[in-house]
């Protein structure tokens, strides 16, 4: 997997390398982030929607802005996580989906 060589807003910057050690350290943030928001969902904290919304549109942002550029090979380049991120923000601020009172 070569993603996020070749990054049109980092690698200019930072070179390849360089990149794919921010790109990682994004990453688990971003995972963190969800981790967080899950642990305060199931312990009926009320900021766990806030949480998780920032941790999606962080996540998409990461995928956007290590992109190369090119539309070949999509689907390694973070295609489907910037899906199921936009999924994870309709379901949560369209759907206003799960509600639990609290």
């Amino acid at each position: 997997m070569v993603w996020p060589d070749s990054s049109w807003a980092f690698t200019r910057l930072f070179g390849n390398e360089r990149a794919r050690i921010i790109a990682s350290g994004a990453c688990v943030f971003a995972a963190a982030g969800f981790v967080v928001g899950c642990i305060a969902l199931f312990t009926t904290q009320s900021w766990w929607r806030p949480m998780v919304v920032g941790s999606a549109t962080f996540s998409a942002a990461i995928f956007i802005l290590f992109w190369d550029g090119q539309l070949q090979a999509l689907a390694n380049k973070g295609l489907f996580a910037i899906l199921i991120n936009a999924a994870i923000l309709v379901a949560l601020l369209v759907f206003q989906w799960p509600c639990f009172g609290y």
